[in-house]
């Protein structure tokens, strides 16, 4: 492609290729394809404008290279995005502009039977949504209640009423069906599976291919910490898949050969080759995704029960005109209750402030699923951590390795590294590093390995048994031999590291200290979140030694060393019986139990795919401060809601009695409803954070 650099900066430049070089359909392809190169970070690209906003790591002229090499007739269009084009904010635009366009600039010119007959014909459609609800639904809504108001004006000759709420009424529409649609699309985002590349067995070899290059009939290799890209059938291979993020449930099921997996969900343990029977856009995932717009779950509590208040208010209005005009006799009056309604302007602040609050919550570089978990974040009185990846930072180190039994150290790191470089764990890759930045060449010579959620590895050796992992694995489940020497050492050598240990042959051979620096917010952020009157727990499977040190450096007090999955969610559900409103933070394959069990459940940036899938907030930070930002968002957001509330009650009560009284014309209560409507709207979107 052939394209100006309009600016650069170090790790961002911008792109121009001229004003409407590519459709939008052609723009989100783009940036799908932006996005999959390994030194792109981010993309933004507009369609209109013919922008495109690149935020790189790397070498700028690698990245500027794969922009060139893109050809426009080779795009892929992904068939999931386009529910998300029909949102797109550009269309929303010129639907307002058009509309604001003709009210304002062609109208007035139009002869006055012309449009007395265009508000005649535009009004048909009002009539036709209430006949519906009366009808069909069996109710008195927000619908029949516009349509009285537009029917009662034109009955009374006022066919510049009937115009006026139409207009106000259409732009209100317009404003909510396009809040609808960016909360389907936030949360589709949110859903989607960020899956770039997939290793598929193509004659008996495995190749690395993008996932967009997937087709039925492949067959997907998918290990242990990995999500499953596509639905298919298992051919070959066993797994516990944990399927938390499809069916809520969080203990995993068997997977074997001729079982059905979908995608989205993820292996906790083993390897399974998988037959790709439906795609991206036809998986189960992306179904449900569909169905979101039509579904109460993901929404505030506090939204649907306003929304059910709001609808339950509309035959009120109609009682009230009713008596009015039995005691008054008068048309004008009894009708004047019909230009003012609570609902429509509590559905739509409503909706707004979730939208504004999500949206919000992305540039503050956090996913959220849907306005419910912001509601039970402002609501919950606990909040547990796990330690290691959470309050730790994500990529630990190898302090030390010390050898017994008569192996070298260097046997120890080698041994070691060969069994945990299968595992997408943070503990694992440190061993794994340690080993490369020693030049330890640690070639594959023992058998299949046994990942043993939570507690580490087993494998075969030279026809030895192979253990590595956590001291309760170890001594406890796998009976290792403790010699009064090597434990003399480890109570008085060890004190906040974490230890792995490796055993062969019911032997320890020797341990590996790691090195798990607390993040540098960690300590701010405890204090942020007891200052909020929250009660801060730290659950982890660590040592007690180790778990000591780190709740003293961070001041906090409850804490439990030695956890294991299921302890944590038996901890976390005897809290919720109790009836306290429970976060729990994770990032790890072990965590995902504990995510699920929780009223709202938070990952991190470089979780695992297990975390992320489960989680209900993911963190695309490092920063955990971005974390009190979201409670103090949900915070928040829950009091611009109730105060949306109080003000369209005491608003719309006033200009009813305005009405009543004739202290204000039919047109005028239309207008100031309408535009109050528009206005708290408008309010809702707001930043809700300084």
């Amino acid at each position: 492609m052939k394209f100006t650099i309009a600016h650069r900066l170090q790790g961002r430049i911008r792109l121009h290729l001229g004003r409407y070089a590519f459709t939008a359909q052609e723009a989100i392809a783009m940036q799908t394809q932006l996005t999959a190169h390994e030194q792109i970070v981010n993309a933004e690209v507009s369609g209109i404008t013919g922008s495109v906003l690149l935020y790189y790591s790397g070498d700028v002229e690698t990245v500027l290279l794969y922009v060139r090499a893109m050809k426009k007739a080779e795009l892929t269009i992904p068939e999931d995005t386009h529910a998300v084009l029909s949102m797109s904010s550009e269309k929303f635009v010129i639907d307002i502009t058009k509309k604001v366009a003709f009210r304002y600039l062609l109208r007035p010119w139009l002869p006055a039977p012309l449009g007395m007959l265009m508000t005649f014909v535009r009004s048909v459609s009002y009539f036709k949504k209430a006949y519906h609800r009366i009808f069909y639904d069996r109710k008195i809504a927000v619908e029949v209640l516009d349509a009285a108001a537009i029917g009662s004006s034109m009955i009374q000759g006022d066919f510049g009423t009937a115009g006026s709420i139409m207009f106000l009424l259409s732009i209100s529409e317009s404003i909510e069906e396009y809040c609808k649609k960016r909360a389907k699309a936030n949360l589709a985002n949110n859903l989607a599976l960020h899956i770039d590349h997939v290793w598929i067995v193509e004659n008996g070899t495995e190749k690395l291919i993008h996932s967009s290059a997937l087709q039925i009939g492949n067959h997907v290799v998918v290990r242990t910490g990995h999500a499953i890209p596509i639905d298919g059938k298992v051919v070959s291979g066993e797994a516990m898949v944990n399927q938390a993020s499809m069916t809520g449930e969080p203990l995993p099921i068997v997977r074997d050969a001729g079982k059905t997996v979908y995608a989205g969900t993820v292996v906790e343990e083993g390897t399974i080759t998988v037959e790709t029977t439906a795609l991206r856009s036809d998986t189960r995932i992306n179904k449900i995704m569909k169905m979101i717009d039509e579904s109460e779950e993901y929404k505030a509590t506090l939204q649907s029960k306003n929304e059910r208040l709001a609808d339950s208010i509309v035959p009120f209005s109609f009682l009230g005109a009713s008596l009015v005009y039995l005691f008054t006799r008068n048309f004008a009056k009894a009708t004047s209750i019909f230009f003012v309604d609570y609902s429509c302007a509590i559905k739509l602040s409503t909706s707004l402030s979730i939208l504004g609050g999500l949206n919000e919550a992305s540039k503050h570089k956090m996913f959220i699923k849907g306005g419910r978990f912001l509601e039970e974040l402002a609501e919950a009185d606990t909040i547990i951590f796990d330690k290691t990846g959470t309050l730790t930072v994500a990529s630990p180190m190898v302090k030390d390795v010390i050898p017994f039994g008569g192996y070298s150290r260097d046997e120890v790191l080698k041994i070691s590294a060969c069994l945990e470089e299968h595992f997408p764990h943070s503990v694992a890759q440190a061993v794994v590093e340690k080993a490369r930045q020693e030049g330890i060449e640690h070639q594959e010579n023992h058998a299949e390995v046994e990942y043993v959620i939570a507690h580490g590895v087993a494998s075969k050796l030279d026809g030895k048994r192979v253990l590595i992992g956590s001291e309760h694995f170890i001594f406890d489940d796998e009976e290792t031999k403790r010699g009064s020497a090597e434990m003399d050492f480890l109570a008085n050598n060890i004190h906040e590291e974490s230890v792995l240990y490796l055993a062969i042959d019911s032997e320890l051979a020797g341990i590996i200290l790691i090195d798990d620096p607390i993040r540098e917010t960690s300590a701010a952020v405890i204090k942020k979140m007891q200052a909020l009157g929250l009660n801060v727990v730290m659950l982890t499977g660590d040592s007690e030694k180790t778990a000591g040190a780190v709740a003293k450096k961070l001041g906090i007090d409850a804490y439990r060393s030695q956890v294991l999955p299921e302890e944590k969610v038996a901890y976390i559900q005897n809290l919720k019986s109790q009836g306290h409103k429970v976060i729990m933070v994770g990032d790890g394959v072990n965590d995902a139990p504990a995510l699920s069990a929780a009223h709202v459940s938070v990952s991190m940036k470089d979780s695992s795919d297990i975390a992320k899938s489960v989680a209900d907030i993911t963190l695309l930070s490092q920063d955990l401060n971005e974390l009190a930002n979201a409670i103090a968002l949900g915070t928040a957001l829950m009091k611009r809601i109730k105060n949306n509330y109080r003000f369209i009650i005491t608003f719309n009560t006033m200009l009813i009695g305005l009405g009543f009284t004739q202290t204000i014309t039919a047109a005028t209560s239309a207008l100031l409803h309408n535009a109050a409507t528009v206005g708290v709207g408008a309010a809702s979107v707001r930043p809700l954070l300084k």
